[in-house]
């Protein structure tokens, strides 16, 4: 079946979908084989449930069922790409071609999307990536999701192998492009540092390819040279960032535990001025490395005809969750829960903002960090040593990484566990109270389960 023809059947239907326990009725199902999975075989149970359409691959059993409604292609997740990518093409905003804002980045990605779709949607209709839904099959799914009352689309995506970013913006088809930051993540995907700034810079690639613009942290030295290799007599860039638009973050503390800032009210017109007015940004984020999150929202915002004052209020009524840069009082302790995910950059980043926070107490915990390969035990070593080096009451590590990072270097008010259940174990044993904690690693080591005991 040709695209056109796959389109106009997916024109009939009210959503799709790649798992067959949301089917509600009128979905197009596509049955994706992975690893460990394989969703040809609930091809027919999702056709019962009320599916219109289920999409399988060609030599699935599924494919001889003899159902109408059943579609055979050679492979259900390039159908699913292709399928996005003429959706995308062919999605109108009174007459003109949709725009769509392209994000990526090592960290800060999920928040800040968010961050950009509460500013806009103050104005215009916004579909965004739902979730972290921001790899090969999450992108296809959120671009789909676009429609007719689509003004504006967000569109989140991840990279953990080189060629990721490359072929997720030839599903999304950005105009606009934003790179958070890049970071020392996935480095066993991605081989370097060096290969981390090529796989992210093919959101620049594409753009400079196409004509579009970013937006620039012009803070960001790594961004600011990745834009000069690509435009080397200037970026179309809509630039930002905290020294640029002088800026202020305020310290945090046990009272005031939350992202504080103020920013000029001449930001739009990025003016430096003297008695300028400024305004207060209070939000519900923890951790000052937040602001550069807060100045890209901001920023897209301004440029898309928000006012300053509403990109400002929509910031402050964020909310985050998912354990992203969350901050809790519990009936003991405020907890700084970080605890989605964790890379050498983020880590560091999640450390100094501990270091500035004024409180009597102030704990770490942190799990490993996965994916870094061959400079795993080197990249843990410097986070042990930045957290050694920072006086706090108690340090608890978790994971076999941060294990042989300790090895040799064991002290009182610093304690290892295998696994984050072990850590909750002995907290269950060793009750905490009144202490400011960053609760933070990676996804596989499940550091949210300590958040019970705290």
């Amino acid at each position: 079946m040709d695209i056109k023809t796959l389109y106009s059947l997916f024109k009939e239907c009210s959503r799709v979908t790649t798992d067959s326990r949301t089917i509600e009725g009128g979905e197009m199902f596509f049955g994706l084989k992975g690893e460990n999975f394989d969703g040809n075989e609930y091809a027919v149970k999702a056709l019962g449930l009320g599916a219109r359409y289920a999409v399988v691959d060609e030599d699935s059993e599924a494919a001889s069922s003899g159902d109408a409604r059943v579609i055979a292609v050679p492979d259900t997740l390039e159908t699913l790409k292709a399928l996005a990518r003429h959706h995308r093409e062919n999605t109108l905003v009174n007459g003109k071609r949709l725009t769509v804002i392209g994000l990526t980045g090592t960290n800060g990605k999920t928040t800040t999307k968010e961050l950009i779709t509460r500013v806009l949607s103050t104005k215009y209709n916004v579909t965004a990536t739902k979730g972290n839904l921001n790899n090969d099959i999450g992108v296809p799914l959120s671009v789909l999701s676009i429609d007719d009352r689509t003004e504006l689309a967000v569109i989140e995506m991840g990279a953990s192998h080189p060629d990721d970013i490359e072929k997720l913006v030839c599903v999304s088809e950005p105009d606009y492009g934003l790179i958070t930051n890049v970071g020392r993540a996935h480095l066993l995907g991605f081989g370097s540092f060096e290969g981390v700034k090529k796989a992210k810079g093919c959101l620049y690639d594409y753009i400079a390819a196409h004509g579009g613009k970013i937006f620039l942290n012009a803070d960001d030295s790594d961004l600011v040279a990745m834009a000069s290799e690509r435009w080397p007599d200037g970026a179309p860039a809509i630039p930002y960032g905290i020294g640029l638009w002088n800026a202020i973050v305020l310290p945090s503390s046990a009272e005031h535990p939350y992202l504080r800032m103020a920013v000029p009210s001449t930001v739009p017109e990025l003016v430096e001025g003297d008695g300028e007015t400024l305004l207060a940004v209070e939000t519900h984020l923890a951790g000052a490395y937040n602001a550069n999150n807060v100045a890209a929202a901001i920023a897209v915002g301004l440029h898309f005809g928000v006012s300053l004052e509403d990109a400002i209020e929509a910031v402050c009524s964020y909310v985050p969750k998912n354990n992203r840069s969350q901050m809790e009082r519990t009936e003991r302790n405020i907890l700084i829960e970080d605890a989605y995910n964790a890379n050498p950059t983020s880590m560091a980043a999640a450390l100094d903002n501990l270091a500035m926070v004024q409180a009597e107490c102030r704990m770490a915990f942190l799990g490993d960090m996965r994916e870094l390969g061959a400079e795993s035990l080197a990249e843990h070593v410097k986070v042990l040593n930045q957290v050694l080096s920072m006086g706090l009451d108690l340090v608890c590590l978790v994971g076999e990484e941060f294990g042989k990072a300790l090895s040799g270097k064991e002290r009182d008010g610093v304690r290892w566990f295998p696994d984050s259940e072990g850590l909750a174990s002995w907290l269950k044993a060793n009750p905490v109270s009144g202490a400011t904690i960053l609760v933070k690693g990676s996804r596989g080591i499940q550091m949210e389960k300590v958040l019970p005991e705290l």
